[in-house]
């Protein structure tokens, strides 16, 4: 299985990037606007891009302000199976974020195109929670 990690600081507090990461607000700032989440595991959120596509993530797992995990139930076939996690760690009053998105089958085109979205969001979601304005994708 292949993975896809990005780690990165950003300058605000894991309650702060945590919010972000598991409300329809925080991520509709700086993934897309089409969203419906809730911070709560179980639900399954979901997640449109126009005609571009759409994915449904399972909350599997939450730990307020350190964590989040979700697995991919529909979208992509690429995506279907795989599994997301955004493990947050206090470093002063910065957090350092460590995302992967692993079991990927193979590293296709793309899983190439993934990685560098992953990277131009995961930048949205620093931006957000730093300044106050994210880049999401806008349906």
């Amino acid at each position: 299985m292949k993975n896809i990690k990005h780690n990165l600081q950003i300058n605000s507090s894991p309650t702060q990037v945590f919010e972000a990461l598991t409300t329809s607000k925080g991520l509709g700032n700086w993934w897309t606007t089409e969203v419906d989440a809730q911070p709560k595991e179980g639900y399954i959120n979901f997640f449109g891009f126009g005609d571009l596509g759409f994915c449904k993530m399972e909350i599997k797992e939450l730990i307020e302000n350190k964590s989040v995990f979700w697995k991919c139930m529909d979208g992509d076939k690429e995506w279907v199976g795989t599994n997301l996690s955004f493990e947050l760690i206090a470093e002063g009053e910065n957090t350092i974020l460590k995302f992967s998105h692993m079991d990927w089958r193979e590293e296709s085109d793309f899983f190439g195109f993934c990685n560098y979205q992953w990277g131009r969001y995961l930048e949205s979601l620093k931006r957000l929670c730093e300044t106050g304005k994210g880049e999401p994708f806008k349906t």
